[in-house]
């Protein structure tokens, strides 16, 4: 529950207020600056909210503003700060831009937007496609209707009723997101998969699906058996459409969606990985007038797949000229903006490896200091010693690799039931409308730091071994 909401500027100047309980002064707002200010010189990781005689501070930042919202009560402040990011997410799409200067143009709107989303301090209707039903802009001009749609005051209020397709659709898509911890001697220290489904739902009327995935929880929780491999997911967080409690009885995921694009639920996975793309990288300086580098870079995962669009972005002293390379694949150029030479190569096959070789020239001693005059050796640690300069950046790594995923996650069902009957959509000869689905492209991110703080920034695609490319129609 919050007291006020504050839009500032980045000197703390109140662009914009909106008192919702009138038990705080709101000169309260005008120490935020100050407060925020002396917490950033006593620690570098400011904390999103604090106190201060007996006021909550709870504050994100945005481009160049502050929402700031006031409480004096002992509040959830996670439920707070989710708000006030549903405040983002809700103005951008209004205003495509959240800035300070769309703030002073459109802050007729941004009240109503904001009685609407809050009342007396309580989070209320905060689906920005529900709020566009009644709540219109037209060049800063605000059109309110009527009667505020049922949705508002339906028990599905991220859902409007009367939605019809021609042609009904479903979408899916796996991004799958990897933090790895590798040693100078290539062992892996700690590796964390960071998952979300994501869905583009266009079904007419008020469907409820269920999906079913391949949860480890599930089979032992029922005690039915497993053909292939099922994965633990660990802190799974939901869309709100999704009924917890028959998620917490059976494991099942059951939902009315919200029409549209939308996150239907994250999750973590604690799993041992190796990375899919291996790099060695050796650094050799030549008496500080000019810095070798050789990189060898080998594919860890089946033939069968390839991963498209490789970026190596290896770093080199800021004064590096005169650069020349080869390469057996791909295009090398040197980027003096990013300090970096960039090796792109446009299809990485499994289990193939391609070397590069740069050669740059010091102008000055500086790159000599940085890097050391002896060899410096990349992943898996077998090119000879380490790095001996006091400033090493990472090395990045970013590729995509379709139809793949680490956590080996599958959908094993995914039914669409008819709000009437109860029963799951069938033909005219009463079978089982077959359910295809659309897996585009996902996201897999690695991170390594290893023997010369090499950070490998991997990015492929994932998606889930039961689904069909395609699309659901009914």
């Amino acid at each position: 529950m919050a007291s006020a909401i504050f839009f500032l500027d980045l000197k703390g100047k109140t662009l914009l207020a909106r008192n919702y309980r009138g038990d705080i002064p709101m000169s309260a707002v005008e120490k935020f600056p100050i407060l925020l200010s002396e917490a950033e010189e006593e620690s570098s990781a400011v904390p999103p909210c604090f106190s201060n005689e007996g006021i909550n501070y709870l504050y994100i930042r945005h481009s160049n503003l502050y929402i700031l919202a006031l409480t004096k009560r002992n509040t959830n402040a996670t439920e707070i700060l989710l708000f006030l990011h549903k405040i983002v997410e809700v103005f951008t799409e209004y205003f495509k831009e959240l800035e300070e200067e769309s703030i002073r143009d459109n802050f007729v709107i941004i009240y109503e937007l904001l009685d609407e989303m809050m009342d007396f301090g309580y989070p209320q209707t905060t689906e920005s496609k529900i709020l566009q039903e009644y709540i219109t802009q037209e060049s800063h001009k605000l059109e309110v209707q009527a009667r505020p749609p049922i949705a508002v005051t339906n028990a599905v209020s991220w859902r409007s009723e009367g939605i019809r397709y021609r042609k009904n659709e479903v979408f899916l898509d796996v991004v799958e997101s990897l933090n790895l911890l590798v040693s100078s001697n290539g062992n892996v220290l700690r590796s964390e998969i960071l998952g979300a489904i994501k869905m583009k739902c266009y079904l007419s009327g008020m469907p409820e699906l269920r999906l079913g995935l391949n949860d480890k929880v599930m089979f032992e929780t029922t005690g039915r058996a497993t053909r292939g491999k099922a994965v633990e997911m660990e802190d799974v967080k939901f869309h709100q459409c999704v009924r917890l409690s028959r998620f917490e009885n059976d494991r099942t995921i059951s939902f009315i969606p919200p029409d549209g694009e939308f996150e239907l639920m994250s999750y973590r996975l604690n799993t041992q990985v190796k990375p899919l793309i291996w790099v060695e990288c050796l650094v050799e300086s030549h008496s500080g007038s000019r810095i070798e580098y050789m990189l060898k870079a080998k594919a860890q995962f089946k033939r069968r797949s390839t991963a498209n669009n490789v970026e190596i972005l290896v770093p080199v002293p800021e004064d590096a000229d005169s650069p020349r390379f080869r390469t057996n694949i791909g295009s090398v150029h040197y980027a003096p903006e990013k300090s970096a030479i960039i090796w792109k190569i446009k299809q990485f096959g499994g289990g193939k490896e391609f070397l590069m070789r740069a050669e740059l020239g010091l102008p000055s001693v500086k790159g000599d200091d940085e890097h050391g005059g002896g060899m410096t050796g990349g992943f898996g640690g077998s090119m000879g010693g380490v790095g001996q300069g006091k400033s090493k950046r990472p090395i990045n790594v970013k590729f995509e690799i379709p139809y793949f995923t680490t956590s080996g996650i599958q959908v094993r069902y995914l039914k669409i039931i008819e709000p009437k009957s109860g029963e799951p959509c069938t033909d005219a000869e009463g079978r089982q409308k077959p359910v295809k689905l659309v897996v585009d492209p996902g996201v897999f991110k690695h991170h390594a730091r290893l023997s010369w703080l090499l950070t490998g920034l991997v990015r492929c695609a994932g998606t889930v071994s039961n689904a069909y490319p395609g699309s659901l129609v009914t």
